[in-house]
Order: C-alpha cells, then sequence, then structure tokens
C-alpha cells in the first residue's frame, strides 16, 4: 500500500480545501446573481442537481484540457495531438486544424500492434473486404463467423485452456460474466483495487461481496476463513458457491499478482480463481502468456481466465476461457453472447493474425523480438524514473508504471508542461483514484525505440522539477560516483 508523506498529505487536502471552499463560493454566487436563469421545464424536476455535479463544474472543468485529448493518427510510438482551444475558461473545448507531433506514453499499445503492422494489416483488409466491418448481428443468430471459431480456438489454446468465448468489449466482459458466474447466496472476495468492471459486474450479481487488501494472500486466508465459518448472512448457511476475483496486472498501480500464493490459499478452502489478464496477457512472459506463465503457474489451477484483445493485441473485445463446461454453459446464459453484436471480423483477425507473431507462426521471429523490448523498455524506464527520484509503482516487467503526483494542482501542472514538450502521458484523478492519490500513468511499448524513452526521460525530469514531484533523493550520477571513488559492485 502507498504510504503517503505527512506534509503531502496536508498539503493535497490543504488544497481540495481550497478548491472546494472557492467551488461553494461561486455556486452561491450563480445562485444569487443567475436566480431569474432557469434550465428546467414547467413542473419538472431539475434533473441534475448542484450538489450531484459539483466536483464537475467546479474542479474537473478547471482542468479538462488534460484529459481526452483527441488524437488524428495511429496510436503508435509517436501521435498527432489535435490542438483544442477554450473561450470559458475550460467549461467547453473547441477543436482546431493544427496538430502537435508527440511522444506516445499513454497508449496501452504494449506489442506496437496498434498501428501498421507488415503481418496483421493487409490480413485484416482481406478480412474487411471479404466480411465486411460488422457482422450487424448477435452470435446466436446470424453474427458467427469462421474467424469467430477460428479465435476462440486461437485464445484457448495461446492462454492453455480447453475452450474459450469471445466479446466485442472487454469492459462487458467482466460486468456481464460475473453476474451469470453466480448469484444469491454466492460470495465475491475481490481485492480491493480491482477495476471498475468487475466491480461492477460484482454488484449486478446480487451475490454478497468481501473485499481483501490489494494483492495481500495473507488477509485473503483471512477474510476466507471468517465468511466460510460465518455462513451465509442472517441465515449462517454454507455459501453456495466462493469465488476470489484478482487481476494480472493492476492497470493503476503497476503490480502483478500474487498468484502461486492466492491459487494455493483458493485450493486449500474450496473457492474458485477468476484471473483479469488485461493487462498482463501478451504483455509478460517468455512468450506473451500472461502472469501464469510467468510465475510457473499451471493454467489448469486458474477456473476462470478472462482478458482483453485492446492492450498487447491492437484490437478490441474480450474473452473468457475456462473448461469445455464452463464455456458452454456461457454461450446458453451470458446477455453479452446472446444479445450484443459480435465483434468484428476484421477485429477478429487482427487479433488471430497478433497472436500468430507473437508465437513466430508468422514466420519470423518478430514476436520473441517484441517480448524482449518491452520488457527492456519496461525495466530500464522505470529504474530510471527511480534513480531521478520519482515515486514510481509497480513491479519490474511490468508495462504500467504510476508516477505518483498527491497535490491536485499538480496534475494539470505535469500533463501541460509535458504537452508543452511534445509527451502525451494520461494524468488521473478522483474518482478513478482516491482523493489524495493522483498520478500520472505512464505505459511502455515494445515499439518505443531506447532514442524516444531518453528522450521522455528528459522531458518529465524536467517536468519533475518544475511541479516538485521528485520524493526522494535523485541518486548521484555515475560521473560523481566515479569522482567520490564510490566502487558499485
Amino acid at each position: 500500500m502507498i504510504t503517503i508523506p505527512y506534509l503531502t498529505a496536508v498539503s493535497t487536502y490543504f488544497s481540495y480545501g481550497l478548491l472546494f471552499a472557492f467551488g461553494q463560493l461561486r455556486d452561491y454566487s450563480r445562485l444569487i446573481f443567475g436566480w431569474w436563469r432557469t434550465n428546467n421545464l414547467q413542473g419538472y424536476a431539475p434533473i441534475c442537481l448542484a450538489h450531484e455535479d459539483f466536483y464537475i463544474r467546479r474542479l474537473y472543468h478547471r482542468i479538462q484540457d488534460c484529459f481526452g485529448r483527441p488524437i488524428s493518427s495511429a496510436p503508435d510510438a509517436w501521435i498527432d495531438v489535435v490542438e483544442r482551444v477554450s473561450d470559458d475558461n475550460n467549461k467547453t473545448l473547441k477543436r482546431t486544424t493544427k496538430t502537435s507531433r508527440c511522444l506516445n506514453l499513454g497508449s496501452y499499445n504494449y506489442l506496437g500492434f496498434g498501428s501498421f503492422d507488415e503481418y496483421c494489416t493487409p490480413r485484416v483488409i482481406e478480412s474487411l473486404k471479404k466480411f465486411s466491418a460488422t457482422t450487424c448481428s448477435s452470435r446466436v443468430d446470424a453474427g458467427t463467423t469462421s474467424v469467430h471459431a477460428e479465435l476462440e480456438e486461437c485464445v484457448a489454446k495461446y492462454v492453455g485452456q480447453p475452450a474459450a468465448v469471445v466479446f466485442g468489449m472487454g469492459y462487458a466482459t467482466n460486468s456481464a460474466i460475473i453476474p451469470v458466474l453466480i448469484g444469491k447466496g454466492g460470495l465475491i472476495i475481490s481485492d480491493s483495487l480491482n477495476h471498475t468492471s468487475i466491480v461492477n459486474g460484482a454488484r449486478g450479481s446480487g451475490a454478497t461481496i468481501r473485499v481483501f487488501q490489494h494483492n495481500t494472500p495473507a488477509h485473503l486466508e483471512k477474510v476466507l476463513k471468517e465468511q466460510i465459518a460465518e455462513g451465509q448472512p442472517r441465515t449462517h448457511r454454507p455459501w453456495k458457491k466462493i469465488i476470489v476475483v484478482v487481476e494480472g496486472i493492476y492497470s493503476m498501480e503497476g503490480e502483478i499478482c500474487h498468484l502461486p500464493e492466492i491459487v494455493s490459499i483458493c485450493k486449500k478452502y474450496k473457492a474458485y480463481v477468476y484471473l483479469d489478464e488485461a493487462h498482463s496477457i501478451g504483455a509478460i512472459g517468455k512468450t506473451g502468456r500472461g502472469v501464469c506463465e510467468l510465475l510457473g503457474v499451471d493454467t489448469a489451477d486458474v477456473d476462470i481466465m478472462m482478458g482483453t484483445f485492446t492492450k498487447s493485441f491492437g484490437s478490441c473485445g474480450g474473452y473468457i476461457a475456462g473448461s469445455k463446461d464452463l464455456i458452454q454453459y456461457l454461450k446458453h446464459q451470458c446477455p453479452a453472447h446472446l444479445y450484443a453484436t459480435s465483434i468484428s471480423t476484421p477485429s477478429a483477425t487482427q487479433i488471430i493474425s497478433a497472436i500468430k507473431v507473437i508465437l513466430g507462426e508468422d514466420g519470423s521471429n518478430r514476436g520473441a523480438q517484441k517480448l524482449a523490448r518491452i520488457r527492456e523498455n519496461s525495466n530500464f524506464f522505470r529504474a530510471e524514473l527511480q534513480k531521478m527520484g520519482f515515486e514510481v509503482l509497480g513491479d519490474n516487467d511490468s508495462p504500467v508504471m504510476p508516477i505518483m503526483l498527491y497535490n491536485p494542482a499538480k496534475i494539470p501542472a505535469f500533463s501541460r508542461e509535458c504537452l508543452r514538450e511534445k509527451l502525451a502521458v494520461v494524468v488521473v484523478g478522483f474518482p478513478a483514484t482516491p482523493l489524495l492519490l493522483a498520478r500520472a500513468r505512464i505505459c511502455i511499448s515494445a515499439s518505443h525505440s531506447r532514442e524516444d524513452l531518453i528522450k521522455a526521460l528528459q522531458v518529465i525530469s524536467k517536468a519533475g522539477d518544475l511541479t516538485g514531484i521528485k520524493y526522494f533523493p535523485a541518486a548521484p550520477k555515475k560521473q560523481e560516483v566515479e569522482k567520490n571513488g564510490i566502487k558499485l559492485d
């Protein structure tokens, strides 16, 4: 867990206090001087109350230019960011015809498949010509093509499970699948920092939900013991089913799940393991097969494997992999399979082609090179950031590395300074993170060259000095170490 320095916490609370105070003052002023102006229909209650969108109007709008920046190019190592202007203090933003060529550290393009690829792109174009851009139907009606069947076989083989089912949206994979797997009388034990799609899926299931401390197997075991001993609320009957939900790489922390310990505990207490590999599949492991491969966990010990195609594979959609009985059940019960339009055939072709490149089935070793490069790039960039004195979250090999900002004023300051230096970064604040834990989330790609990373480090270092986010002393430079006669192993 993140330990916030005392002075940083105090200054952050003070900053938010000022923002809320001035926001309330502006709201009262609007009531006094604008009482005759109303947008409500006669006899209708206000569709949006002042306190419901206070955060958006009085805090978010002031730094809205740091979010949702449109681009006019593929999400490659370098992107064209569309410039915007505002005439009303960022309440509204207007796009201009100008663009800025920026180094991209914000996209999930982990393996570089998000742009043109010599193997994937021609096959996607052929698929588009043959099957069109959409099936215009759900999978159970007229929306299943030979490519969909091939994709499900390919995914199942790749992740090491007997069968798989694919969906057109990654977020909906979690939010639609979890309610099908468990309901009233069941127990979901979720990591405290699981993704919103997991949270919404758990809430929609009707099952009882308990959380355990982030990535802490010992606390998971404690919660399991207590809940098994206590049973269902009021009746104290045994739980019908227990599912433990974790992620391979946590997208806002960059941490890799302690999967071996969690699997061992779940085996001990007869609980199912649901593993979300949205950010880990394709990005880590010797052959890109995710956290199971990286940590040496047998995929047979993971009951439900979920992942998305929006990161490492340069496409869209998600999948669930598991036993043949599980997948057959989901295909007959899941609304996302029964009613939603199936994943587009060109998108499915992109996924199949990307997996073939990763496995070397395209006749080259580009896949192995991409995996080696993203690992080298990630570890190099993380080490350099830490040497500079930044507080960087996450583990080695993870391509996600959050830089802690904390103070709300540093969110726009850091983002705008980076953009000024032609570096596109993503900044994240409340409600996506806790109030005190604002951060900049860096995503590294195999498409980044070493020169790209060095340029990015120089810009981030400069922005860090200007905004005061280097919370640790910087490591001495090599020249200084040699001058002082210090020998390093």
